[in-house]
């Protein structure tokens, strides 16, 4: 079993920056998946970084703007999320890969945390 628990939103103007977490307990060694959710919106992909924190992918409308880590010793993995913009606005949410690394396919994810609100202002 494994318990995901998101934390860092808040809001922040367009350009700035802000830090999500997600804090892992139980099985630990699995590789973990950034959605977000924007109201009236479907759950989209941002992020998948591998269980050890040496891989990560993006989709394309974050990269070069969003970074993944993960710090084991802590347990917990984080999104690293600059030159925001409004439309990152969104509830954030972690979730476990289950399925192929390289996916982007909500089905291939689970184990969800609660989520954390990100509101980007212009």
């Amino acid at each position: 079993q494994v318990q995901l628990v998101e934390s860092g939103g808040g809001l922040v103007q367009a350009g700035g920056s802000l830090r999500l977490s997600c804090a892992v307990s139980g099985r630990t060694k699995y590789s973990i998946g950034w959605f977000r959710q924007a109201p009236g919106k479907e759950r989209e992909f941002v992020a998948g970084i591998f269980w050890n924190g040496d891989s990560a992918y993006y989709a394309e409308s974050v990269k070069d703007r969003f970074t993944g880590s993960r710090d084991n010793a802590k347990n917990t993995v984080y999104l690293q999320m600059n030159s925001l913009k409004p439309e990152d606005s969104a509830v954030y949410y972690c979730g476990v890969i289950k399925g192929r690394w390289g996916s982007q396919v909500e089905a291939d994810f689970g184990s969800w945390g609660q989520g954390t609100q990100v509101t980007v202002s212009s």
